[in-house]
C-alpha cells in the first residue's frame, strides 16, 4: 500500500506534468503532428521541471524519484500528445537508464547531468533494419582496432536517431547468434563517422523523431564502452524491462485522453432529444473503456513496485506493456466510434489518439513478442 505521503507527491507530480502538458504542449499538438516537427526546445524546458531525469539520482543532477512518479509523468504528458510522451519514455528509460544502471562513475558523472537537466537529448539503438525482435543477427559490427572499436552498419528506427546529442548504442562484438557477442557503447553526435539517416514518415506519433543512425567507419574508444564487451544484449534486456514500463505508461495516457474526450464529447451531443451518453450503446463502450484503462494501470503499477523493490518484472511489465498497448488501441478506436463523423476529422483530438495508439504494441516488442515472454517466463515457473 502507498503511504499518504507517496500519495501527496504522486498528486503534486501529477499537477506538475498536467499544467506544463496543458500550458506547454496542448497548444501546439496538431501543429506539430501535421508538420512531423520535434521540439527540441520543449525539451530542454521539461529538464527544467525535472522530467527528463526522472529516475536519475539527484547527485548526477537528476530528480531522484521513482517509478511511480515516472508512470505518473508519462501518463499526464501522453493524455495530451503521445508523441511527446513518447519521447520523453525513450529518453529516460533507455538511453538515461542505461547509463545510469551500468555506466561506471565517469560514465555517470560526464553524461547523466546532461541529459537529466534536458541539455542533451538521448538516443538508443538496438534494432536493424533486418532484425528487429531477432536483435542476434545483426549486422552492425564493431572491430577492436588497439584502443578503439571500428562500428559499421547502422541502426533504425530509433527514437532522436537525427536530433539526439548521445545514444546508447548495441552493436556485434563477436559472433552472430551468441547472446554474448554484443557489446554496448556511448556515441557522441559529432563522433565522426556517426549520423543521422532517414527520418521516417509516420501513421501516428508524428511529432516524436524516427530515423536511421549511420555508422561509417566511426572510431570509438574502449572508455566509452558500457560494462565490459560481450555484455551489450544482456544489458539491453534487462533495460526493455523498464521500457515497457514506460510504454505501458503511455499507453495509459493514450487511453485516458481519448476516453475523457469520449466521456465529454457523449455527454455534449445530442440525438432524438437527449445525449448519446444516455444510449446504452455509448454507455456500455464507456464502461468497457474505463476498466480497461483501470486494469492496464494495476498491471503498470505493480510492474512498477516490482522494479523499485529490484524484483523479477520481466513477466509483469511484458503483460503490462501488452495489456496496455492494447487497451489504448481499443479505447481509441471505440473513441473514434462514440464521435463517429467527427471523430474521423482532425478538429476533434481521437482521431490522432487512435493513430498514435498503433505504435505502442510494435515498439519495444510486439504484442507477439509480449506474449512469447511472457509464456517463457510463465513456464520457466516465475
Amino acid at each position: 500500500m502507498y503511504q499518504v505521503e507517496t500519495l501527496e507527491n504522486l498528486k503534486i507530480i501529477r499537477e506538475s506534468a498536467r499544467d506544463f502538458a496543458e500550458t506547454y504542449i496542448r497548444p501546439h499538438v496538431m501543429e506539430w503532428d501535421e508538420a512531423q516537427h520535434f521540439p527540441v526546445e520543449l525539451f530542454h524546458q521539461m529538464g527544467e521541471y525535472g522530467f527528463m531525469g526522472v529516475l536519475v539520482p539527484e547527485n548526477y543532477g537528476g530528480s531522484g524519484l521513482g517509478y511511480q512518479e515516472y508512470i505518473t509523468i508519462i501518463d499526464e504528458i501522453s493524455k495530451v500528445c503521445g508523441s511527446i510522451g513518447l519521447s520523453v519514455a525513450a529518453h529516460n528509460s533507455l538511453c538515461t537508464n542505461h547509463i545510469l544502471s551500468f555506466g561506471n562513475e565517469e560514465q555517470k558523472n560526464k553524461y547523466l547531468p546532461k541529459l537529466a537537466s534536458g541539455q542533451w537529448i538521448g538516443a538508443w539503438g538496438l534494432t536493424e533494419p533486418n532484425t528487429g525482435s531477432d536483435a542476434g543477427r545483426m549486422q552492425c559490427v564493431a572491430e577492436k582496432d588497439g584502443d578503439y572499436y571500428v562500428i559499421n552498419g547502422a541502426k533504425n528506427w530509433i527514437t532522436h536517431g537525427i536530433s539526439g546529442n548521445v545514444a546508447v548504442v548495441i552493436v556485434r562484438t563477436g559472433e552472430l547468434l551468441d547472446s554474448h557477442g554484443m557489446s554496448a557503447f556511448i556515441i557522441e553526435r559529432g563522433t565522426p563517422g556517426f549520423r543521422g539517416g532517414k527520418k521516417e514518415n509516420k501513421l501516428g506519433m508524428r511529432a516524436s523523431e524516427t530515423a536511421e543512425m549511420i555508422f561509417d567507419n566511426c572510431r570509438v574508444h574502449k572508455s566509452q564502452m558500457l560494462g565490459q564487451e560481450g555484455e551489450g544484449f544482456i544489458q539491453s534486456m534487462k533495460i526493455l524491462d523498464g521500457g515497457r514500463i514506460s510504454i505501458a505508461a503511455l499507453s495509459i495516457g493514450i487511453a485516458k485522453g481519448a476516453y475523457e474526450a469520449s466521456v465529454k464529447y457523449s455527454q455534449e451531443r445530442h440525438q432524438f432529444g437527449k445525449p448519446i451518453s444516455s444510449f446504452q450503446g455509448i454507455s456500455f463502450k464507456l464502461a468497457d473503456m474505463a476498466t480497461k484503462i483501470q486494469a492496464s494501470e494495476l498491471l503498470t503499477r505493480k510492474s512498477a513496485y516490482l522494479k523499485m523493490e529490484k524484483q523479477n518484472t520481466t513477466k509483469l511489465s511484458a503483460m503490462a506493456k501488452y495489456y496496455a498497448s492494447e487497451t489504448a488501441v481499443s479505447v481509441s478506436t471505440d473513441a473514434v466510434q462514440i464521435h463517429g463523423g467527427y471523430g474521423y476529422t482532425k478538429d476533434y483530438p481521437v482521431e490522432k489518439f487512435y493513430r498514435d495508439s498503433k505504435l505502442c504494441t510494435i515498439g519495444e516488442g510486439t504484442s507477439e513478442i509480449q506474449k512469447l515472454v511472457i509464456s517463457r517466463e510463465i513456464l520457466k515457473g516465475n
